[in-house]
Order: C-alpha cells, then structure tokens, then sequence
C-alpha cells in the first residue's frame, strides 16, 4: 500500500479547511489562551527538576474536555478519536505519530481540575471573555432546570435508606468495595411530568409521570443572546424552585426574570424583589377553578421568552448527548459544567456567523 508523503497530508489537511473544519472556526473564534492563566494556577505544575515526561500542554487538554462534551465521548473514547481524527489532531496542535493523550491522562487533567474547583472558573473566564467581546448580560434572564439521566442504580429498599440518610457507599457496602466503587449514592430518582394527549372522547389530558434517575441542572441565561450566565448542580430530586436564588446573576442589565410555575412561591417573589428584580414568573393555577383569562394571555407572553431556555437543553441533549457516565455529584459536576462551557462556545459561534452574513 502506498504510503501518503507530507505533501499528501498538507493537500488533504487543505481539502479538510476548503469544505470548512468546524474545528478551525472553534479555534479562530475561541480565545484558548485565555484560559491558560487559570489553568497553570490550578495544575500547579512542578519544575521537572527531577525529570519524568513532561505534561500535555493545559491549553490542549482543555480542548480535548471541549471535544468529549461537545461529542458526549468517554474518555477512552476520545483517547481513540484523537489518534484516528486528522482534524482532531490539528485543533489540538499533536504532530501526526507523535504522543497523544490516553484515556487515564485525560482523566486526570478533569478530575485535577475538579478537585481544584477551576471549572467554575474557567467558566467564569468564557463570560468575561463574552463581556469583553459585547455580549453583556442583557434583557433579563431566564431560569430553568433540567434532569440529566445517569445510570440507574439497582438498590434494596435497606439500601436505598441508607443512601437517604446520607451513607456514603463505603458505609453501606463494606465487605464489596467493587461493588461500592460502582455505586452512585449521590444521584437521585425523580418524576418527571410529561403531557399527555387528549383523549379522543374528549376527556382532559392527563400528565405522564416518567421515573428518572441522575442529576439536575439548574441554568440562567441572558435574554438577549441566550448564553448561559450561571448554573448549579444538584441531585435530581432537588425542587426546582429552590434553585431560583442561587442562579439569578447580579450583573443583568434588565431586571426581569423568566421561569415556570415550579419557581413561583412567596420566598423566590420576595427574594427577587430585595435584588431589585421583576418576576415575570408564571403563576400557579388556582385551586378548583379555571384558569383566568388575563392570567392565561399573560402566561402565552410569557411563554414566548421563556421557551428559548428549552433551546439549550435540546441541543445539550439532542447534539451533544449529554448524559453522566461517572459516579459522584462532583464529578457530575464537572461533566456539566464542561457541557455548558462547551454550548457557550457554540452559542458565540452562532452570534459571529449571524453577524458575517449581515
């Protein structure tokens, strides 16, 4: 078999930028080196006074955690894509034949990073970076949550209540520490309502009540360019109205704040008035009685602005198959706030294209 010289790799590598590498326009776009500052700070890399192989460059791992959330990709996964994808290999600056990172490397460079709390601040980075650029906190924001599925946990009910009563998996398994290794004590079985279709004879719809088990992301975008602002993670049993106060942002330039009925109580209207905000939020229907008409036109406003929040949970969970695969609310954590990190740079990709088209 014919073997491809330099020449054949720098034509097709050519080819790949004249039918638009998306990659390339990440690359262009995104300021990676931003970034660089805060990870040397949380890696606190040594001298090498002592030798050893020297690590990855930060910049590039980062864009590796990019592509797995981006994708969805395992780590050993990625270890394989990285060696197999010409593209890949490009964005990431790894010469052809040259060391790349492996599943246990990648691994690594997250879980470091989480146990130095640097996601949060890599993220808080991107929005700086997004300030800098324009693209401020505007037209009030909008507040919503969403499950996201983790394996389910196969448990006895004396399990089950001792992972209720806050056990850790060592605790309740003692004698199987593979077994407990593999056990998820921080995830949590929820309802999740869906609406059903009216029946054909005419009779009311009735909501379908779909058991999930894994972790909730609660997120607040801007309105005016609907990048995510804040979020916060928490088990998939946490009420979604309780999360209200700990992802509305300060820094909005309007003061109305979006969100469904789950969020309406007298604690979140009070809280958000003391910030100097205005709850744009959907109110409950009453008890025992119709809908009324003003309240209901109020919600169908209301819901034309709030429905843009829907948007990125869909393309989390349609494009970029967003799901949790490890075990532990921190890392959990980390997978989420990756899968963010990584729709805000789309998102800015979207607003630079709208923008060259005129």
């Amino acid at each position: 078999m014919r073997q491809a010289g330099l020449f054949g790799l720098s034509e097709h590598l050519q080819l790949l930028s004249a039918h638009g590498d998306p990659l390339e326009e990440l690359g262009r776009i995104i300021d990676f080196e931003g970034f660089r500052r805060t990870l040397v700070a949380a890696l606190a890399y040594g001298d090498r006074a002592k030798g050893g192989r020297p690590p990855y460059d930060p910049v590039a791992m980062l864009k590796v955690l990019v592509l797995a959330a981006q994708n969805n990709l395992s780590d050993g996964r990625m270890e394989y894509l990285i060696r197999d994808r010409l593209s890949w290999l490009r964005f990431l600056g790894f010469d052809l034949g040259v060391a790349t990172p492996d599943a246990d490397t990648i691994r690594l460079f997250r879980e470091k990073l989480t146990e130095a709390g640097a996601l949060d601040v890599l993220f808080a980075d991107f929005d700086r970076q997004l300030k800098e650029r324009g693209y401020l906190a505007m037209g009030g924001q909008i507040v919503d949550a969403t499950l996201v599925a983790a394996p389910r946990q196969r448990n006895t009910e004396l399990e089950k209540t001792a992972i209720k009563q806050g056990k850790t998996a060592a605790e309740i398994w003692p004698d199987e520490p593979a077994r407990a290794a593999q056990k998820d004590t921080d995830a949590r079985w929820t309802l999740k309502f869906a609406k059903g279709r009216p029946a054909a004879d005419g009779k009311p719809q009735i909501d379908i009540a779909i058991p999930s088990f894994g972790y909730k992301s609660s997120i607040a975008i801007c309105q005016a360019f609907g990048f995510i602002r804040k979020c916060k993670v928490t088990d998939g049993a946490r009420f979604d109205g309780r999360m209200l106060r700990d992802v509305v942002t300060n820094d909005n330039t309007a003061s109305d704040v979006w969100a469904d009925t789950a969020y309406r109580s007298q604690a979140n209207e009070k809280g958000l008035k003391a910030q100097g905000r205005v709850s744009r939020i959907h109110r409950k229907k009453p008890r025992g009685k119709p809908m009324p008409d003003h309240v209901r036109r109020g919600h169908a406003t209301k819901s034309k602005v709030r429905a843009r929040v829907e948007h990125v949970f869909a393309q989390q969970k349609s494009r970029m198959g967003l799901f949790i695969r490890t075990i532990g609310i921190k890392r959990a954590e980390a997978k989420i706030t990756l899968a963010n990190l990584a729709y805000n740079m789309s998102r800015l990709i979207f607003h630079k294209r709208r923008a060259a088209m005129g």
